[in-house]
């Protein structure tokens, strides 16, 4: 028969067909079994009222065949099969669809059916690994068979043929090798069981290839080395049924896990299990879990967030970051959707309302599992937060506060009173009668803050302080402002108390010559020198005042670069302090010793706030000068 000419615009159409619209040409057995499994699908669907087909669904198959030697690849299927006129309307012509036609004559029942393709193009993915293609059909009901034939743009072949059995035969004579791309690795038996794993594991019909496997001899002597030998056995390398598409009720907690485990390549299992199945103006299942430890990479640039989506079982993207927000990036699991508006190659999403609305629900999802752990199980809670807390504090503060609601009764931090991580809504239900503010202090460490001078005056009243230990605490609490209508307050960088600040001033003019001199003497080290209103039994503390902390300004200090950001320095002194009295009678009666006792001060400070001394040696000399 002579060659037809494709029914499409140019040569340039297929081109773009096999070398633009896929990324990746491993995709093209993806394509070729999911044109497979909708073929068997239509059959299937033809049999509820066609009883002449004389098959169930457990009779549909799909065989995989290579052959090393002749360079060939076959994909066999026994469903509906093609005719000529099939051909020319579903392979003669780019980008037309016999599924999505099959969808659109079958109306709502089509619901029932998983037919996959949409776009008429996965077959010509084809070409991308194979310079050849022979189609070999016999369409149900017919008597004849035939074969088509393509080398690719320069046109195709019909002819009569003989088959046996209704179904399809794709063969395809993988292209040589060049410089650039090693073509013959897909004719190695481990890559393509590898391919149906990842990309066709829960197509719902068996797919089978005769693999090769080694066993030991039988019959040899009892004192003999063991022998082994080489067979061939044909094995079904997909899992046809996903374990989402389980009833909850049916599938036990140890299998869940081991499905974790085995997917996402974790060697502990989830802490949490989230099932969803939706219905309605988008239906979906998903798989999530929680991740039970923290992965090596989790705050490195190299860990990728997101979702496995599928579409009717069939992998359309590995990492599917739209599904999920900033703050729920350790989630990992799958979205199964058939109503999904997938682009013509069937690799990324578009963006449209269908996605938002998967995205919206599983936040929604996420958050309430969290919130009832945090409410059954506050130990599971407390394991949890280790892990991720700090991805929630993040979340706070991310997109300037824009999922803060969301996230703050989810917040733990730790309490100087009860020794545990405490909820904002525990410290709330704790606070005294006429406490008006929700106390924090931020350090290293719980033991450090414990020790800071400034604490010691709300810690012997009984006040509860939150004790901010890492870097997005006092982020997450600027982010949140108030909780209850109770606004946070640093204990060390804020007045404790209304009327705080009017005390001090007064004392500060009471001893006005001696805070004067120490100011004089400090000069620019610091932009203020006060009495203060939080020290009982230490003589000295650096305060940064309103805006950034010392704790904040350790931060951007440590990130890459370094900062300019620097916080106020405000020496507070205790005037009933013994060191301060030394202070100030030196000041009248030995000036020298009195500029010594205020940079020594002043070097306590900055010792107890953690900020580095400037002058270590000299800050050492002068402790020892003033011993003799």
């Amino acid at each position: 028969m002579a060659k037809k000419q494709f029914k499409a615009e140019s040569k340039r159409l297929l081109d773009l067909m096999i070398n633009s619209i896929y990324t990746h040409k491993e995709i093209f057995l993806r394509e070729i079994i999911s044109n497979a499994s909708d073929a068997c699908d239509k059959l299937c669907y033809q049999a509820l009222t066609d009883e002449t087909v004389g098959m169930k669904r457990k009779d549909f198959k799909i065989d995989l065949t290579v052959d090393k030697a002749a360079r060939l690849i076959t994909v066999s299927d026994n469903g509906i099969g093609m005719d000529k006129a099939d051909l020319e309307n579903n392979l003669g012509v780019i980008a037309s669809s016999g599924s999505y036609r099959f969808k659109q004559e079958v109306g709502e029942d089509a619901k029932n059916t998983d037919v996959i393709g949409q776009f008429g193009v996965g077959f010509y993915s084809a070409f991308m690994v194979a310079d050849h293609i022979t189609v070999v059909t016999k369409k149900f009901g017919s008597e004849t068979a035939y074969m088509w034939q393509s080398s690719g743009a320069d046109g195709y072949s019909i002819i009569e043929c003989e088959k046996d059995t209704v179904g399809t035969d794709i063969i395809m004579h993988v292209k040589p090798d060049t410089d650039e791309e090693k073509y013959s690795e897909f004719l190695d038996s481990w890559k393509i069981q590898e391919l149906v794993r990842k990309y066709s594991d829960y197509v719902r019909f068996p797919i089978r290839m005769e693999v090769s496997k080694t066993r030991k001899k039988e019959g040899l002597p009892e004192d003999a080395a063991p022998e082994y030998e080489t067979y061939t056995e044909v094995e079904t390398l997909n899992s046809m049924v996903p374990i989402w598409q389980r009833r909850k009720s049916s599938v036990k907690p140890e299998e869940y896990n081991k499905f974790y485990r085995d997917k996402f390549r974790d060697y502990t299992d989830p802490q949490r299990t989230i099932v969803v199945s939706a219905e309605g103006a988008v239906t979906y299942k998903a798989l999530l879990f929680v991740p039970g430890a923290t992965p090596f990479n989790y705050y490195t640039r190299e860990f990728e967030p997101g979702l496995q989506l599928y579409s009717s079982g069939v992998l359309i993207m590995d990492k599917c970051g739209d599904l999920l927000p900033e703050h729920f990036r350790f989630v990992r699991g799958v979205v199964d959707s058939p109503d999904l508006s997938l682009n013509i190659s069937r690799e990324l999403l578009q963006h449209d309302r269908q996605l938002k609305v998967i995205a919206a629900n599983l936040e929604k999802k996420i958050k309430a599992d969290l919130t009832k752990m945090l409410k059954d199980d506050r130990a599971a809670y407390e394991t949890f937060w280790q892990n991720f807390g700090r991805q929630l504090k993040y979340g706070t503060v991310s997109d300037y506060g824009a999922h803060k609601e969301q996230l703050q009764d989810l917040l733990l931090f730790w309490s100087s009173t009860e020794k545990k991580l405490v909820t904002l809504d525990e410290y709330v239900s704790r606070m005294k009668e006429d406490q008006k503010y929700i106390y924090f202090a931020s350090g290293e460490t719980v033991e450090k803050i414990d020790n800071l001078p400034q604490t010691e005056l709300l810690k012997e009243s009984g006040t509860e302080i939150l004790y901010f230990t890492d870097e997005w605490d006092e982020f997450a609490a600027q982010s949140v402002q108030n909780w209850q209508g109770k606004e946070f307050r640093s204990v060390l960088d804020q007045e404790l108390e209304e009327g705080d600040a009017k005390r001090a001033e007064e004392t500060a003019d009471a001893h006005k010559a001696a805070f004067d001199f120490v100011k004089e003497t400090l000069g620019d080290k610091v932009a203020a020198v006060k009495a203060s209103a939080r020290l009982k039994s230490h003589p000295v503390c650096l305060t940064a005042g309103e805006g950034l902390s010392f704790e904040m300004e350790k931060y951007f200090q440590s990130m890459e670069g370094g900062s300019a950001f620097k916080a106020q320095r405000i020496l507070e002194l205790n005037a009933d302090h013994a060191a301060f009295r030394a202070l100030e009678t030196a000041v009248t009666e030995d000036p020298e010793k009195a500029r010594k006792y205020a940079a020594l001060l002043y070097n306590q400070a900055l010792l107890i706030a953690g900020l580095p001394l400037e002058d270590p040696s000299g800050y050492t000399d002068l402790v020892c000068e003033l011993m003799k």
